[in-house]
């Protein structure tokens, strides 16, 4: 199952960019991903499959995800 992402998260990779930072930004999604150093500015466009491998975790969410549909609202 894909990784959910949204415009504006903000994810580390595993290996760092060659300007020393890990943390990109999410700025498109879809079958491929772009994505922009945060350290640098630099952006790189990326198959799903190929970014999914790379991160390591996200560390930001952009929006907040609504509740899984079902479950007691309480």
């Amino acid at each position: 199952m894909p990784m959910k992402l949204y415009l504006g998260d903000i994810v580390q990779t595993r290996k760092p960019h060659p300007c020393g930072s890990d943390r990109w930004e999410v700025i498109r999604t879809g079958m491929d991903i772009r994505i922009r150093c945060l350290g640098c500015g630099h952006i790189v466009l990326l198959p799903r499959r190929r970014f999914e491998r790379a991160v390591k975790r996200l560390l930001h969410r952009a929006i907040e995800e609504p509740p899984p549909a079902g479950s007691a609202g309480g």
